[in-house]
């Protein structure tokens, strides 16, 4: 029976060579024709909504990304001046918006926007970069109370993760930490007491649990899952028994795998013909988190855990819903990246170089769904672009905006 999900994923297997049709001299001209692709279709009013997600925004940042790769130094320039002019107008968007959580927000408002926007300015060489930091710093007070949105107030898209997932990236990117110590352990301290009352409310027998609309989400986008990678990323500013008590977190997310998978949600029972293998939801975001782990605590059942992931995405990972890095191709293929990071091995370069011909192929342009949005981030091409790019500077990949290596 056919798979609604994903194609069969017919290529063989890595057997020792990589493939020669993907060099920098061939994949660089598909990328700037793609980019070309995108700023045809931008809106020619409208579009600041949707923030980093879907809007404007993560236009701004393929192109932030694509001007920062020395393969494109050509048109460097060019790419970051039309970054600037973009992101500025979301600037302007967001510095308008009357609710103040929203602003908050990382993937879907103000706060992701401020943030790539600071990153695009300080390479322009602005000096108001500096200007919306400050911006983006006062965002912190909104995000300190525990229920200060009713959906649900700790998760990556809209909620303190994500706020703290911002300021990663700017200290990746920038070289500073944005926040202030004070500032970052109070938001640490309300993702932790949310959980823990969510727990023992609920009689988890685990130490934190979060719900997003009232759904035990567990992958990347909604869930526990990236709660608690931005949790170990911040865990230096943890008091011991609360860093124990993420790790044990950790520990209950990786007994909940079924097959190499986990469920969208808490206490889901996966069907195999119809499971989610997805960045947003599953096993190919959820492999974040356990790199993570492994990078801090280098033990191996982590990794092995992280390996598991990749092999289910080489087999389901060939998704119809989009080329996308949410829940497509390229969101996929990065799994193979990540894995070759951590563990050097080439085969996983073969299998992104794979999911990227499929890309290309008469199979995906007339099987899978069509896109709402050409250009968005995380739905469209954009998100395409920065994987493409990545596949060939492979020793610096990393799924945007979601970075395990800082």
């Amino acid at each position: 029976m056919e798979n609604k999900r994903c194609f069969t994923n017919r290529f063989s297997d890595y057997k020792g060579s990589l493939l020669s049709g993907q060099s920098s001299d061939l994949g660089a001209p598909l990328i700037l024709k793609t980019v070309e692709r995108i700023l045809e279709k931008l809106p020619a009013q409208g579009g600041q909504e949707g923030g980093l997600y879907g809007g404007l925004a993560g236009v701004a940042y393929m192109l932030y990304h694509v001007s920062q790769c020395p393969l494109f130094s050509a048109h460097r320039d060019k790419y970051l001046r039309r970054a600037g002019s973009i992101i500025e107008s979301c600037v302007l968007y967001y510095d308008r918006e009357q609710d103040r959580e929203t602003r908050a927000s990382f993937l879907l408002g103000g706060a992701g926007v401020y943030a790539v926007a600071a990153m695009i300015y300080k390479a322009l060489g602005r000096a108001d970069f500096t200007q919306v930091l400050d911006r983006f710093r006062a965002l912190s007070d909104i995000c300190v109370p525990l229920g200060f949105l009713e959906c649900g107030s700790d998760e990556l898209f809209v909620g303190r993760s994500g706020y703290l997932c911002a300021a990663l990236v700017m200290k990746q990117r920038l070289g500073v930490e944005v926040l202030t110590p004070a500032q970052i352990r109070s938001i640490c301290q309300a993702i932790l007491e949310s959980g823990k009352q969510y727990s023992r409310k609920k009689s988890k027998p685990f130490p934190l649990m979060y719900a997003y609309y009232g759904t035990e989400y567990l992958g990347a986008a909604h869930g526990l899952s990236s709660i608690l990678q931005m949790l170990l990323c911040y865990q230096d500013y943890l008091k011991p028994a609360d860093r124990d008590l993420v790790w044990q977190s950790v520990d209950f997310l990786v007994n909940q795998e079924q097959n190499c998978n986990w469920p969208p949600e808490l206490g889901e029972v996966i069907e195999r013909e119809n499971e989610l293998v997805h960045w947003c939801h599953g096993a190919p975001g959820i492999a974040y988190l356990f790199a993570k782990a492994y990078l801090l605590s280098k033990k191996p059942c982590y990794l092995d855990t992280c390996i598991r992931c990749g092999e289910l995405t080489w087999q389901k990972g060939l998704l119809k819903k989009g080329p996308g890095i949410c829940h497509g191709v390229a969101g996929s293929a990065y799994v193979f990246l990540l894995l070759y990071r951590l563990t050097g091995n080439s085969k996983y370069i073969y299998r992104a170089q794979r999911f990227a011909e499929f890309l290309s192929s008469d199979e995906f342009r007339i099987g899978s769904c069509s896109i709402e949005s050409v250009y968005s981030l995380y739905e469209g091409l954009s998100g395409t672009v920065c994987f493409l790019i990545d596949l060939l500077q492979p020793n610096q990949a990393e799924f945007p905006l979601f970075n395990v290596f800082v």
